[in-house]
């Protein structure tokens, strides 16, 4: 069915697939041409890619990459970055640009969907020091039309005491400090005007979301970075994350950029079409994965399951980091099918296990070897039938309890 109460933010959302992936394709090669001209360019030289599959050919950029360019070059590593009005700071520390044209983050998109618009104000309680999350969601209310409270985080009974005399109808911030509002607001004996609430930044759990309805409050949430601004959101048909227009995501097994099939577990990697920041297969850390169809509510873009926890397993393991990295190197060289590493302890002493999954003609000798060679780690070798190893994005599993 279509939404039919909030309508659509704008025709992209509505696309035929054949039509975005022909138009993002464009987008897409014309941001190659704008890296590849940037002095210092460390994306190959070459033509215009044929299809987004093409995309995978290119190499993965990780935050690690950004640190250690930024660090050389600053603020922000010799990049192809334009129209820069803000600057900001994550942890690592990683610098951001930001931008004040329209809907630069592309956040008006997930707050339309949430139902804010003209007429709504919204106490924005994410934090405008230093990080870019509080202008990431002032820049979206202002593509909707939306009034903004810039509240911030902390001093809650001021937070209350702004939403009740302004009359606040919208919230944007962590799903949880939204109830402290609520909370505080009853203690003071005070009723608050909130109808819709736009969350991100931590987990909304069920139980809370639950708890927002039966306060008459829709609360909805998205999946954004400081680095790419929005990525996916919800809609009301609260079936998945629906993806942004203006990103290219790839779900790829983690330590590689080799994409997985639709419905397996990978983390998150994904190619902004901003051309004032254009980042390229940009590897989140998160895990997830496409979901089958398009949502119920009519926005025909592919949809993620949401965030279902971090790729980077990197574990130390008889006194030795195992990476993700090694695991997929250890894939590739033995050619099993898929591979995964198990720590556990007997005794006081750590053990290594690799599972993988194999039709009976691998060599478990030959395997060890590899395990030995690869992972500098002897351990056992357990092969396991096709298909057996859990769909959940983890090619190191720590069972080892620190309790």
């Amino acid at each position: 069915m279509l939404d039919q109460k909030n309508g659509f933010f704008d025709e992209l959302e509505v696309r035929s697939p054949d039509q975005r992936a022909a138009e993002q394709l464009a987008a897409l090669n014309a941001q190659l041409e704008r890296v590849r001209a940037a002095e210092g360019s460390c994306l190959p030289q070459g033509g215009t890619l044929a299809s987004l599959d093409d995309l995978a050919g290119l190499p993965v950029l990780r935050k690690s990459d950004l640190v250690a360019w930024q660090a050389e070059t600053p603020p922000f590593g010799g990049m192809a970055v334009s129209n820069v009005a803000h600057v900001f700071q994550s942890p690592g520390p990683i610098y951001e640009p930001g931008g004040i044209s329209h809907d630069w983050w592309r956040m008006g998109r997930f707050l339309h969907a949430v139902g804010i618009g003209k007429g709504d104000v919204v106490q924005n309680c994410f934090g405008y020091h230093l990080t870019p999350a509080g202008m990431i969601f002032e820049s979206g209310a202002r593509a909707v039309g939306a009034a903004v409270l810039p509240a911030g985080v902390g001093q809650t009974e001021l937070q209350v005491r702004a939403a009740k005399d302004i009359g606040c109808t919208a919230y944007a911030g962590t799903p949880d400090y939204l109830k402290v509002i609520l909370d505080k607001a009853e203690e003071m004996g005070e009723a608050l005007a909130f109808t819709r609430a736009a969350v991100g930044g931590g987990a909304l759990f069920p139980s809370l979301r639950a708890e927002y309805a039966d306060r008459g409050i829709a609360c909805l949430q998205c999946y954004a970075t400081a680095d790419l601004g929005n990525i996916a959101y919800e809609s009301a048909a609260m079936e998945g994350m629906i993806l942004d227009e203006g990103v290219i995501v790839e779900i790829v097994r983690p330590g590689t950029g080799d994409p997985v099939a639709e419905g397996e577990v990978g983390e998150v990697v994904v190619t902004s079409l901003n051309p004032d920041y254009p980042l390229i297969r940009f590897a989140t850390g998160d895990l997830s994965a496409i979901l089958p169809g398009q949502s119920p509510c009519g926005r025909t873009n592919a949809r993620i399951k949401g965030w279902m926890g971090r790729a980077d397993q990197t574990t130390k393991i008889k006194g030795m980091f195992v990476r993700p990295e090694q695991v997929a190197d250890f894939v590739s060289k033995t050619g099993v099918a898929k591979a995964r590493v198990i720590a556990t302890r007997q005794g006081e002493m750590d053990a290594l296990t690799v599972q993988v999954e194999g039709d009976g003609g691998h060599d478990a000798q030959a395997l060890s070897a590899a395990v030995a060679a690869v992972l500098k780690l002897k351990g056992e070798v357990e092969i396991v039938a096709p298909g057996s190893l859990p769909n959940d994005g983890k090619v190191i599993d720590d069972q080892r309890s620190y309790e």
